[in-house]
């Protein structure tokens, strides 16, 4: 039993590690792009780090040491909502990006963009990965994400709508401060671009898709899609509503890739079959191959 507890306790520490390292990869990344393509070019992110880049324009103090501060009011605010893990990661993200903020313009100011467009384009992509990277890894640098979950819990609105709000306001902001509403708008399109970004680095450029398929010849499909596609099936029993008929529901979790092959045959047995496909954000677990069955 005590080797057992040492095994758990040497995992958790090369998880720890690991994400660590993660971390500090991404930050190094996100401030890469807020270094050398937002700030020459007064375009901000969103949440704190954007609300830390408009004070140290106007004030001339390190963009490093205002992330740090404006950011640990909501760490310690999220100690007790959100889980001591979250936090403790948050925590080190935020250290590490504000050290990287110091040190990535002494040793790469000479990658500077200066093209305003170039640099919304591309400071997005490069910011969405490096974010993506730290939230993959529990980990987060943005202080109105967790203003957002505390009161979603106290208002009707969800936490997207008010993040939504926070950054309306904020890049309004930005074009007071920078006297300038093109840095606003191209702020605005390098969050859209950022968050696109981190969807695919948290998702995968290899996305899944549930499908759902309503249909009489369920047993039919069903083994078809076994036998040709070697993806698992459940079938749900459930009932027509208007009909009251029972019926057969074919549910299964396939590849982006895999979804023309799997409406040509469930069509080739059922062409009125009804197909249902969601995307899906995350899948654990083995997919069960056909010789199971």
């Amino acid at each position: 039993m005590k080797i057992f507890n040492v095994e758990i306790n040497s995992n958790l520490i090369k998880t720890i590690f690991r994400r660590l390292c993660f971390l500090c990869i991404g930050t190094i990344i996100a401030a890469f792009s807020l270094e050398c393509f937002l700030i020459p070019n007064k375009i901000i992110d969103g949440g704190i780090i954007g609300i830390s880049m408009m004070f140290a324009y106007k004030t001339g103090l390190p963009l490093g040491i205002l992330i740090i501060a404006l950011n640990l009011p909501f760490i310690l605010m999220a100690f007790k909502k959100l889980g001591k893990s979250f936090v403790f990661y948050t925590f080190m993200a935020t250290i590490m990006l504000g050290g990287a903020t110091t040190f990535v313009p002494k040793v790469l100011h000479h990658w500077e963009i200066t093209d305003s467009f170039l640099a919304c384009i591309f400071g997005g992509v490069i910011l969405g990965i490096g974010v993506g990277t730290i939230l993959r890894n529990h980990g987060s640098t943005d202080g109105t994400e967790m203003v957002a979950v505390t009161f979603s819990r106290k208002t009707p609105f969800s936490v997207g709508e008010i993040i939504m709000f926070l950054n309306l306001f904020i890049f309004f902001a930005a074009g007071i401060v920078y006297s300038s509403w093109e840095s606003a708008m191209y702020s605005v399109l390098t969050y859209y671009i950022t968050y696109k970004v981190i969807d695919i680095v948290m998702e995968g450029l290899n996305e899944s898709k549930s499908i759902f398929i309503i249909t009489d010849y369920s047993d039919r499909i069903g083994k078809s899609i076994m036998e040709n596609m070697d993806v698992s099936v459940t079938y749900i029993d459930a009932e027509g509503g208007y009909s009251g008929r029972k019926k057969r529901l074919i549910y299964c979790v396939i590849s982006r890739l895999e979804i023309a092959k799997i409406k040509a045959l469930t069509k080739d047995i059922d062409p009125t079959a009804f197909i249902a496909i969601e995307n899906v954000h995350e899948v654990e677990g083995v997919r069960i191959k056909k010789k199971h069955y």
